[in-house]
């Protein structure tokens, strides 16, 4: 949820030089952001407060005028602290955690806007309301091996969340796969983790049109792939991000959580949400993140008919 508010800092700002400090995994994410370099940060050298002083002191020498801490936790409120403590601007991210524990139905700031507020304490303020996208990115042969060339609507799935509160009924799904799939101008492609291939296959099984991506290419190769949907249907998860980073229309799926609480996906609406019925269960979102259950709210999700899901997703590809 950095890569759009960075993205737009860069072009808005191009004379400022920027360096991400995060894990190799995420070094993709930012490849097409000029002015920005990536720093890696190894959890084996940095490990413990000790290794938190030495990448300080790797941080040094590249002289930062100012240090944002976007994530506000202990690792970087140390090193921000670091940073602070010789002299330099630092500002973090108010997460809101306060708002969000006390789940009142109303929006609150998106994390987009959070992020954004930081740099402002630089002198930076951001617009955000005209954002730029990289353009779609070119598939090797090993990835036109398994898509073939485009001629139809890609639809991307990713049906996984951390937490099974944000997770649509799989029975439910199969339906939404099974409809859409009847349209032969429709190609649509799985997405997970390795650990779920054997869900994704079954999903996939008895349909030429539907290919499951799990395992069978690399990251930087999905995201490539990624940028070439017409539209990706997700939950509340990483891919629904990675996706609306990239300029994909998401339609977002909401069980336990709800985009007031900030998340939903950059440059998205409500129009793109579909959200489990309140008025059944008026105690919802029952958690901000998913990992608190909730008892009589294990069905929250199935009141998300899968119809409605397949008449969101044509209207939008009809537009």
């Amino acid at each position: 949820m950095t890569v759009p508010v960075l993205r737009a800092f860069a072009k808005q700002y191009p004379d400022v030089k920027i360096t991400v400090v995060s894990r190799p995994f995420f070094k993709p994410f930012f490849d097409d952001i000029p002015n920005l370099s990536f720093f890696e940060f190894d959890e084996q050298k940095y490990k413990g407060f000790f290794g938190l002083i030495k990448l300080f002191n790797d941080l040094k020498p590249l002289q930062v005028d100012a240090f944002a801490d976007l994530h506000d936790v202990l690792r970087s409120k140390v090193i921000r602290t670091l940073f602070a403590l010789s002299g330099k601007k630092t500002a973090s991210v108010d997460k809101g955690r306060q708002g969000k524990k006390e789940l009142i139905f109303k929006q609150l700031p998106t994390m987009f806007e959070r992020h954004a507020e930081v740099l402002k304490q630089f002198g930076f303020p951001i617009d955000l309301s005209n954002p730029s996208f990289p353009p779609k990115q070119n598939l090797d042969s090993e990835t036109t091996n398994l898509t073939g060339t485009k001629t139809q609507n890609w639809i991307g799935i990713a049906p996984f969340a951390q937490y099974d509160s944000k997770v649509y009924p799989l029975d439910l799904l199969r339906k939404v796969i099974d409809e859409l799939s009847k349209n032969t101008n429709y190609k649509i492609f799985l997405f997970g983790s390795k650990k779920e291939i054997e869900t994704l296959d079954s999903l996939s099984k008895g349909s030429e049109n539907v290919i499951n991506i799990a395992g069978k290419i690399k990251f930087r190769q999905e995201l490539q792939l990624i940028s070439n949907l017409d539209i990706m249907l997700s939950m509340d998860s990483g891919n629904a991000h990675i996706a609306a980073m990239l300029g994909i229309k998401v339609i977002t799926l909401w069980g336990a959580t709800h985009p007031f609480t900030g998340f939903l996906p950059f440059n998205q609406t409500m129009g793109t949400v579909l959200v489990s019925d309140r008025e059944k269960f008026p105690k919802l979102p029952t958690s901000v993140y998913g990992n608190k259950k909730v008892e009589g709210y294990e069905d929250a999700m199935r009141t998300i008919a899968p119809e409605m899901v397949v008449s969101k997703i044509k209207k939008i590809l009809e537009k």
